[in-house]
């Protein structure tokens, strides 16, 4: 499939708001600059580590070429956070203008949604957010844009659209794509990834999602909002596996509560057209059960782009399933050319793209040593309530030998949660044992992922919760459970000893 091809594939429906969105990443009328007699930096790949890194070392005075071979903007901008967080949003105003009621709002009718207008927003939103990402300026950036597939030809050189790029050092940022199960009559049958789900027009009256990390628990969520009947089928016992156990338990019944029927312990061992739609065979326990819909999205992890790149010729080692070989400076097994975002990185989210595409800035031209490894990474999925995350899980601490105390509150402590009617959520915070020093923390709420930045920050900072505990915060407000949190950490330097000495001598001071 031409990069083209691949463009218009992502941008359907062309209707006003898509077609704006591709003369601004994609436009068809771009004709590509004469190349350079040599460039400081060639970065391939034009979503979020590609525009942070080429923007930025342009920004410092470096000969700058960037490579897309579809959308600039990448997944982010196209087909992955904005118009999901767009669909979200619509589907938490379906389900607050249907649970009103409880807090003596009434509405007078049956709440519908508008899936061509939810969808159409989506799509005049994503439009009006693109020029930030657009060739046009980028190129008044200084830097050299080029639109098609790149291939590298050598350690120093690659080739675009039939020219030869000369650098002296490279980027490859050509980030991930959806991976896709090899369940026998899936392919036949079709279905949706990210990729393709955002260019629906009509909503699926059954949609069977695979897979209960983020993205399937997100979309699962938004579909139902929208009044869909949703199956998410998950091989796990239980949701987003990778979480706080406890945090995970109160997402998945959330999913329940917003009609998510979810289907555990269980695999889809092959699929077929029906006479209806799709059906699934889904194995549980040893038993099949048939399964009808109309559409089935797979959410199932991430495929690194590595494949038609010329890796071999440059001297970059790569794994199809993990991708490019990087240190810890992002540098690749050929010294000049760097790596970052998710092609290489274990943390595919756009903030640990933009991260590591400012650690390859300074590692690749100016002799820097940033190491990875020293980056404090919080993350967040957006369903509602939010799970965000940041540092260590208590089973890491045990496997690592690390010894930590562990303060928690329950958003049902929190007045503004309680008033909110938001308050089954939780915090809670690791510290090192007999210390105030952050290791990790997960916070369930609505808005979690807003909330927390501060223990990121503290984190990185070396505040430690008692120094929160002594920083006032706005009453009332959810981000107070931070606070009371720290409260608890202060509360544990009162031992019995000292407080037996603190009554001693206030009864003398009486």
């Amino acid at each position: 499939m031409s990069a083209t091809t691949t463009a218009f594939h992502q941008a359907l429906p062309l209707d006003q708001h898509n077609r704006l969105l591709l003369t601004h990443v994609h436009p068809s009328d771009w004709k590509n600059p004469q190349p350079a007699d040599n460039y400081n930096l060639v970065v391939v790949g034009g979503g979020t580590a590609g525009l942070v890194t080429a923007a930025g070392a342009a920004g410092l005075g470096a000969k700058v070429a960037l490579i897309e071979r579809a959308l600039l903007g990448g997944d982010c901008l196209n087909v992955g956070c904005v118009p999901s967080k767009a669909l979200i949003r619509a589907a938490r105003a379906a389900a607050d203008t249907r649970r009103a009621g409880i807090f003596g709002v009434r509405s007078g009718g049956t709440t519908t949604v508008d899936f061509a207008a939810v969808m159409e927003r989506m799509r005049a939103l994503r439009s009006q957010l693109s020029p930030h990402d657009s060739a046009a300026r980028f190129r008044d950036l200084g830097i050299d844009v080029f639109l098609g597939d790149a291939r590298f030809l050598g350690p120093r050189t690659l080739e675009v659209g039939g020219a030869t790029l000369k650098f002296a050092r490279a980027c490859i940022a050509t980030g991930a794509r959806a991976a896709v199960p090899p369940t026998p009559g899936l392919a036949d049958t079709g279905f949706l990834t990210n990729e393709t789900v955002f260019s629906l027009t009509e909503m699926p009256r059954r949609i069977a999602i695979l897979g209960g990390g983020p993205i399937g628990c997100e979309l699962a969520q938004s579909f139902a909002r929208f009044g869909a009947q949703v199956h998410l089928i998950e091989m796990a016992p239980h949701l987003l596996v990778r979480e706080d156990p406890d945090a995970a338990e109160r997402v998945q019944r959330a999913l329940i509560d917003d009609g998510v029927q979810l289907v555990l312990s269980s695999k889809v061992a092959r699929v077929h057209r029906a006479a209806n739609g799709k059906c699934l065979s889904v194995e549980s326990e040893g038993t099949i059960k048939e399964l009808e819909v109309d559409e089935i999205l797979v959410g199932v992890g991430r495929t690194p782009n590595v494949e038609g790149l010329g890796l071999e010729a440059a001297g970059v080692e790569f794994d199809v399933r993990t991708g490019v070989k990087v240190d810890d400076f992002m540098r690749t097994t050929s010294p000049r050319i760097f790596a970052a975002g998710d092609v290489a990185s274990v943390y595919k989210f756009t903030h640990m793209a933009d991260a590591l595409a400012r650690n390859v800035i300074q590692n690749a031209l100016f002799f820097g040593r940033v190491r990875a490894s020293s980056l404090i990474v919080p993350w967040c999925t957006y369903t509602d309530p939010e799970i965000a995350h940041v540092g260590i899980y208590p089973r890491e601490a045990t496997e690592r030998g690390i010894e930590i105390d562990t303060f928690s509150v329950s958003m049902g402590q929190i007045d503004r949660a309680v008033l909110d009617g938001e308050s089954d959520g939780m915090l809670k915070v690791h510290v090192a044992r007999g210390t105030d020093r952050i290791l990790g923390a997960t916070m369930v709420a609505r808005h979690a992922g807003e909330s927390i930045s501060e223990i990121t920050l503290a984190m990185k900072a070396g505040i430690g919760l008692r120094t929160i505990a002594s920083t006032i915060h706005p009453y009332p407000t959810q981000a107070e459970a931070i606070k009371r949190v720290g409260d608890l950490c202060q509360r544990e330097r009162l031992t019995p000893r000292v407080k037996r000495l603190m009554s001693a001598f206030l009864a003398w001071r009486r």
